[in-house]
């Protein structure tokens, strides 16, 4: 396991500054250890000699004085390092960890609504929320005391081997025991932080699942029964949590061990050679002071061990979502030639659909199958809107067609030509996200709309009676995902934003408006409709019931065929 991935420095800018200022504060503190040492051994050294039996009682004052204070500067400098090194590395670690959750969100959204494996929605929150967060121990604790090894510790030697080139050679014996067990407790405990990282993202994805469908659990009575699936994936996160710990807890105390063992084997040869004259006070001093820094990066590596692990696991998860690669909305890999339509080029242009197939995720079945048609836009000019119906059975993919035209997926056979860019766009998907907010906030995005447009959107869409039911109107608070209003509600809310939204666009795609819908409802999606038609835009609508299909000016026909099996 390589301690720093390589694509950690690539990927996130405020990680290459802060490894580059850690190396920075590391070569100081070094510099500082040595001048700590050496001021120690010689303001004490003296006074020893002066003071043992045999010396004259005589001490220079003066040199001693100036050597503690070249003491207390160096402690004030390394105390001044360890600060630095704290702030900015919580600094550069937010940094890291939002830089990194913005890519891989943004990543996930452009691999569409039916990502691979390890990429799925419920995955990429847990992994954006709770995982990355496993990177802020790593940069701020693992990660500099892995550069002051690199730095502090072959310095130490080095200077330790000017003054005795025994403990020296003890030192450079001796350090490559903790390495080799680090490696070897890694080894007994390598997949540890894969597998607790997993258990999270099975239990971050029931429980989304869960809330998602705890209205409809609700309904039927069976809102407790997901609850032992949730305790028992609890469970398997607590006990894999405190396996992780015990292990943690063992390894420091090894390497603790091992380290103490080391420095105090150069300690005892120090002292025999000082008793039996082999060795001067003053370097002596300085040799048993710099002993425990020489193996204090190490120990400091290794009690953060796991921490590391963490962290770079959660950077692998975040790397393997990055790596998946994201279609360009277009076929056989190619894009149609020239920019994205504008809305002057929509206006009155055609799609074309020559033979589009796509493969139903986890079924032998093609939906839509084979699917050629030309549909023709509207004028873009006042009574010149066009409606085109998508008419197929449950499950023949005209949601799928839907997310096609929106260059959202890539089918599998077949073109399209072009595409619908975003912008131009106004959607409402059968279920349509709603944030919280106020209803007016919800309805407007936030941007400053005049009333008399947001009262004509309300009645062209029935939304002033829900208004006119709900203490506050426009001011009403509206929860996450439409809560506190029923379906019909949230229908209106969201036709009402797409009325207010797509007055620049040319372009509104509805999938199934009056599903779940009673026929006042239904009504009101059929006069949204020919408001949109008779403004001159296209309404793109998948439609099951006939009223709907009766106001198409086309309607393409959508169906699935199974495949055969070799």
């Amino acid at each position: 396991m390589r301690p720093l991935d390589p694509r950690l420095l690539r990927q996130a800018r405020a990680a290459r500054s802060y490894v580059l200022l850690t190396t920075a504060l590391g070569a100081v503190s070094a510099a500082l250890v040595v001048v700590q040492a050496f001021a120690i051994a010689f303001a004490l050294g003296p006074v020893v000699v002066a003071t043992s039996p045999g010396g004259d009682g005589a001490v220079d004052q003066a040199a001693v004085a100036r050597w503690l204070a070249v003491l207390a500067g160096a402690a004030v400098g390394r105390a001044a390092v360890a600060w630095a090194q704290e702030r900015f590395g919580r600094r550069a670690a937010t940094a890291v960890v939002a830089d990194l959750r913005e890519q891989v969100v943004g990543h996930a959204v452009a691999l569409g609504p039916r990502p691979p494996a390890g990429a799925a929605p419920s995955d990429v929150a847990t992994l954006a929320t709770r995982g990355l967060n496993d990177l802020e121990p790593y940069l701020v604790r693992f990660l500099p005391q892995l550069l002051l090894t690199a730095l502090v510790t072959p310095a130490t030697v080095l200077v330790v081997l000017g003054l005795d080139w025994v403990s020296a050679l003890i030192a450079v014996v001796t350090l490559p025991l903790v390495p080799f067990f680090m490696w070897l407790i890694g080894t007994m405990t390598a997949g540890t932080s894969e597998r607790r990282l997993a258990t999270v993202e099975r239990l971050g994805s029931q429980v989304l699942d869960l809330i998602a469908g705890l209205p409809t659990l609700r309904a039927f009575g069976r809102e407790l029964g997901p609850a032992a699936r949730v305790r028992t994936l609890g469970e398997s996160s607590r006990r894999a949590t405190m396996g992780t710990l015990r292990v943690a807890f063992l390894s420091g105390a090894v390497l603790e061990l091992l380290t103490t063992l080391c420095v105090a084997i150069i300690a005892v040869g120090v002292g025999l050679r000082l008793v039996h004259g082999g060795m001067e006070l003053v370097p002596a001093i300085a040799v048993l002071v710099l002993a425990p820094e020489i193996f204090l990066p190490l120990r400091r590596v290794g009690s953060e061990f796991h921490a590391s692990t963490d962290g770079l696991a959660a950077t692998r998860r975040a790397f393997a979502v990055l790596d998946l690669p994201v279609t360009d909305g277009s076929t056989d890999g190619e894009r149609t030639s020239g920019a994205a339509p504008t809305a002057t080029g929509l206006a009155g242009g055609t799609l074309v659909l020559d033979d589009v197939t796509v493969r139903a995720p986890g079924r032998d079945v093609d939906a839509p199958a084979h699917l050629s048609a030309r549909i023709a836009l509207g004028s873009g000019e006042p009574g010149g809107g066009r409606v085109v119906a998508l008419r197929g059975p449950s499950g023949a993919g005209k949601s799928t067609l839907v997310l096609l035209l929106l260059g959202l997926l890539r089918p599998d056979h077949g073109s399209i030509s072009p595409t619908l860019p975003w912008d131009q766009v106004a959607w409402v998907p059968q279920r349509p996200a709603i944030g919280p907010g106020t209803v007016r906030d919800v309805v407007t995005d936030g941007r400053e709309v005049p009333s008399e447009t947001l009262a004509a959107a309300a009645a062209t869409t029935g939304l002033d009676a829900v208004l006119a039911d709900l203490p506050g109107g426009w001011d009403a608070p509206v929860g996450l995902g439409g809560v506190g209003l029923s379906v019909g509600q949230r229908q209106r809310l969201a036709l009402a934003r797409a009325l207010v939204g797509a007055a620049d666009r040319p372009v509104v795609v509805l999938d199934e408006p009056t599903a779940h819908l009673d026929a006042r409802g239904e009504q009101v999606v059929l006069d949204t409709v020919r408001t949109w038609r008779d403004a001159g835009r296209t309404v793109l609508v998948v439609a099951h019931r006939a009223s709907l299909l009766g106001l198409a000016d086309q309607v393409v026909d959508v169906e699935a065929r199974e495949v055969a099996r070799a």
